[in-house]
């Protein structure tokens, strides 16, 4: 039921987003799940093709407003306005395939060394968030280690996306880690 109703609204809020009719009762889903009104942070992630290629992923990290007000707009976002990618077109909407991933609140790992951080890092389990200096910042879901299966290709990859050297865990970056539920369409 739950996935059935956010991929729905995620679907439904794209097909707007691109200027394609695609009816919904906001207030009539709300009304029959309340629990759409609670904050929550989730991601929209956009995928193409027989390989799943990425196609656009926008999300929330920390909850700060209702879970389906986020949701709308990331699903919006993660069509038109992901940087990495040209606006979805109307053409495209039957091709993609939606995910979205509710998020628990990130907790900070304490962690002396790379070693130590490896050692508290679940591989396949937490999303992760790497912050430096203010400047710098990136996250991963924990989907991301289907594409990078080992804790340095991992993290290696995650520096870079928050524009920093491939070994920025020298400089013992604040790290934290969530989880989610992942929803997908079939």
């Amino acid at each position: 039921m739950k996935k059935e109703v956010l991929l729905k609204l995620a679907r439904a809020s794209i097909a707007e987003a691109v200027g394609l009719p695609y009816p919904l009762d906001l207030d009539g889903m709300i009304q029959d799940n309340p629990w759409l009104k609670d904050e929550g942070a989730c991601f929209v992630t956009l995928t193409t093709g027989d390989y799943d290629m990425l196609r656009g992923c926008i999300g929330s990290i920390v909850a700060h407003r209702p879970l389906y007000k986020d949701l709308i707009h990331n699903a919006k976002s993660a069509a038109l306005n992901d940087p990495r990618f040209p606006s979805l077109t109307k053409d495209e909407f039957e091709k993609i395939t939606v995910e979205v991933s509710i998020l628990t609140p990130p907790q900070e790992v304490e962690y002396s060394s790379i070693d130590d951080l490896q050692s508290k890092i679940r591989v396949g389990i937490d999303g992760v968030i790497l912050k430096h200096d203010g400047a710098h910042q990136a996250t991963y879901l924990p989907q991301v280690w289907d594409q990078l299966p080992d804790f340095k290709s991992f993290f290696m990859h995650l520096c870079m996306k928050a524009g920093m050297g491939m070994e920025c865990l020298a400089f013992h970056p604040q790290i934290s880690i969530y989880q989610v539920e992942e929803y997908k369409e079939d």
